[in-house]
């Protein structure tokens, strides 16, 4: 006689050497230790760099490369798609509404921390970096650039830059990620007005998303061989020297960074009735992307994975929400950072700041922050700062050496605040999945099936 079925066996745990955050953490911890070694081993009897720093820039620099070549299609498709998909919901327009206004409300608690702690550990008078290293950056962020970037100049979004090298002209082209999300705005919203005849545009466009997002899940695979590049890399150029002269600045932004994240997000989380260990258990995977890729706009798929499948917001906002979370909500580069840079320059100068300028501060940061796009570091948002309040440029050249590693930190709590906005705009509107963001259960963010079963 038979015994009775005891139900479905559960399937068995996952080897951990498969999970990708123990992926890349052993890649964390492989890059920081190649890292010491290149530098140790110096540059060659010529003076070039040793073949293991070759090896670990040419590595990173791969990696991000193909993030950034999947850029342009990925915003496109996947605002465009967002749009069409808000048809589905029925307050779309308090969605849309409630999300800029806790954009704004997030980004301007962080400044003020920024403004605090700029004035109460004063980085730029106990810095011990030399004036010498003081230039003006290639490239600076203004008002009058900012407003003119907001008209396309094609419908691509594309820029051509030439450079004279000896004699020689190369012209390069490069994409302006906010023109390509205006251009996809006004795109998605003209397909909804022409109605049922843009119905083939918008099922192309979806089919579109699904390839390049499926590209980019092979690319996001790479992370922890993309790791070992970047952070090996970061080690091997600045070491602990060169963080040491500006170990003031760098406290100051880590510190700020570290309150934001778990002070100011935990505390806007329970006061919608939200538990903070389970956000950071279901936001982990994209939070850490973030960290090691410097980049929004490359970690925005595992963002919109972890957002939906995770946290519970359903995938009809989540996509609106991530995307342009993604191009425009940077606690990190665009308020924390350019708050405690801009004082910083202002104290090694001599510079003093009134009121007046301590409001510009907050007013540059909660307003200017799609200039940051996404992209990997915030000198454009931080020249725009400077040069709103008058202080001289070159104190960029002050930052520079320490950029990539600070850029770490900033791009994680940006990450985690663009997938902490729709969580909570959605539990406000009633529309959250409430026993999926309860769930000890979280997905597999490199396993695509995962991702598509679990939203």
């Amino acid at each position: 006689m038979s015994k009775p079925s005891s139900g479905p066996v559960p399937a068995s745990p996952k080897p951990l050497y498969r999970s990708f955050g123990f992926q890349v953490i052993v890649a964390m911890i492989i890059g920081l230790l190649l890292g010491l070694i290149a530098r140790n081993l110096g540059p060659d009897a010529a003076g070039n760099p040793n073949w293991l720093s070759v090896t670990l820039q040419t590595v990173g620099s791969i990696f991000v490369q193909l993030l950034r070549a999947l850029v342009p299609a990925l915003i496109f498709t996947a605002i465009v798609a967002s749009i069409s998909n808000l048809r589905a919901l029925n307050n779309a327009a308090a969605l849309v509404w409630q999300t800029l206004l806790w954009f704004a409300i997030t980004a301007l608690v962080s400044v003020v921390i920024g403004i605090g702690l700029g004035l109460v550990i004063q980085p730029g008078i106990n810095s011990s970096v030399l004036a010498s290293a003081a230039s003006v950056p290639s490239s600076t962020g203004s008002w009058l650039d900012f407003l003119k970037g907001l008209v396309p100049s094609n419908m691509l979004g594309l820029q051509a830059s030439t450079k004279i090298t000896g004699g020689s002209a190369s012209t390069a082209l490069s994409f302006n990620v906010l023109q390509i999300v205006i251009i996809s705005i006004v795109v998605g919203i003209a397909a909804l007005r022409v109605g049922s005849v843009a119905e083939p545009f918008l099922d192309f466009n979806r089919a579109l998303l699904a390839v390049v997002r499926k590209i980019l899940w092979w690319v996001i695979r790479l992370t922890p061989i993309g790791t070992i590049g970047l952070l090996g890399t970061a080690v091997a150029q600045y070491g602990w020297e060169t963080l040491a002269q500006l170990g003031w600045f760098s406290a100051a932004v880590y510190i700020g960074l570290g309150l934001v994240l778990f002070v100011v997000y935990p505390i806007v989380l329970l006061a919608n009735g939200l538990n903070p260990a389970r956000f950071f258990a279901g936001a982990w995977p994209a939070i850490q992307l973030g960290f090691v890729s410097r980049s929004s706009i490359g970690t925005l798929p595992v963002t919109e994975a972890v957002t939906e499948g995770n946290l519970g917001v359903p995938r009809e906002y989540a996509a609106f929400a991530v995307p342009l979370g993604a191009t425009t909500k940077m606690d990190g580069c665009a308020a924390i950072y350019p708050a405690i840079a801009a004082i910083f320059v202002a104290q090694f100068y001599n510079v003093p700041l009134g009121v007046q300028e301590y409001l510009l501060i907050a007013f540059v940061s909660v307003i200017g922050s799609a200039a940051t796009a996404g992209l990997t570091g915030a000198i454009v948002m931080l020249t725009l700062t400077l040069s709103t309040l008058g202080l001289p440029l070159q104190g960029v050249g002050l930052l520079l050496a320490v950029d990539p590693i600070l850029d770490m930190g900033r791009t994680a709590v940006n990450v985690a605040g663009q997938a902490l906005i729709p969580t909570i705009v959605a539990k406000r509107q009633g529309i959250l999945d409430q026993d999926r963001y309860d769930s000890t259960t979280t997905i597999d963010v490199i396993d695509p099936a995962a991702v598509a079963s679990a939203a």
